[in-house]
């Protein structure tokens, strides 16, 4: 049976240096579960975000390339527990 978040956490990544799914789950039912599970979906919408701006055809593509690597870098720091207050991991 699915737990509740397993969807919030069903992302690749393979592109993240530094995920640990314990960590994240700890952060999840830590005392700042509210604010990760917050996180991960700004990280969701972080994600739509780059796809779109990675299909402009109105932007330099270096600009571009650019763009979306900062909105996927930030996703990945989001989801990797980075913004997170350090008494919480």
């Amino acid at each position: 049976m699915p737990q509740p978040d397993d969807e919030l956490l069903a992302f690749d990544t393979s592109g993240l240096e530094d995920w640990d799914e314990g960590r994240a789950r700890a952060a999840l039912d830590g005392g700042q579960g509210a604010l990760y599970r917050n996180h991960l979906r700004i990280a969701l919408r972080l994600d739509a975000w780059a796809e779109a701006e990675g299909r402009r055809t109105d932007v330099d593509a270096r600009y571009r390339a650019g763009y979306t690597q900062a909105l996927r870098d930030m996703a990945a720091f989001l989801r990797q527990t980075y913004y997170l207050p350090a008494d919480t991991e």
